[in-house]
């Protein structure tokens, strides 16, 4: 939907689909800053700079998209005219920054099994319902290849601990399957702390 030259000159709204925005780190790789769903807006970041501004990102849809496109200067307007409006955007960018603060946090851990076992956990607790009958299982709606682009990590660095992480039962998967996270034990096992179900021993 654009590219990091493109000037930031205006805001979109995703009305269908799914699209991330992403950035390269400095080996070349992906990394996946914010997956956008229907009904989100996307690249506020044109507020920063004026229309001179480049986005510095990429945004790809993940899933067959359409977007409305605002320029700059005509959504400021509405803005001003319409407070309750202007009160809802804020809202929506104070839970997209604390989720953002959150995503620093998990990067900031430099063992895979910690990053990788965070990032879960903070997925969880912001993408999916609570999966009935299992106490702590939480759907995740997310491949290896995303938790890789999320979480600053190699495919096959993903591949291997998610394998370590399902052994202890902690998660669970199977190929064209959803993932479920077992939060609650997942929390325990990263704190170091016994799980609510039975003990388990980090390995």
């Amino acid at each position: 939907m654009w590219r990091a030259e493109d000037r930031a000159d205006s805001i979109f709204f995703l009305q269908r689909g799914q699209v991330a925005v992403l950035v390269g780190d400095a080996a070349g790789r992906e990394v996946i800053l914010r997956v956008v769903e229907a009904g989100e807006p996307f690249g506020e970041l044109c507020f920063c700079g004026g229309p001179s501004k480049v986005r510095q990102t990429t945004v790809r849809a993940v899933l067959p998209s359409e977007a409305v496109e605002i320029k700059l200067d005509v959504f400021t307007n509405y803005l001003q005219e319409n407070r309750a409006v202007l009160a809802a955007f804020v809202f929506t960018f104070c839970i997209r920054l604390a989720d953002a603060e959150r995503r620093i946090e998990v990067l900031a851990y430099r063992g895979a099994v910690d990053r990788l076992g965070w990032l879960l956990v903070h997925l969880a607790n912001t993408r999916g319902p609570a999966k009935a009958g299992r106490t702590g299982d939480v759907a995740v709606p997310v491949s290896h290849e995303e938790l890789a682009q999320l979480g600053a990590m190699s495919r096959p660095h993903v591949t291997v601990t998610m394998g370590r992480l399902r052994r202890l039962g902690l998660v669970r998967y199977e190929r064209n399957q959803p993932l479920f996270v077992d939060v609650l034990r997942l929390t325990a096992y990263l704190s170091g702390e016994p799980g609510p179900s039975k003990k388990v021993k980090r390995i």
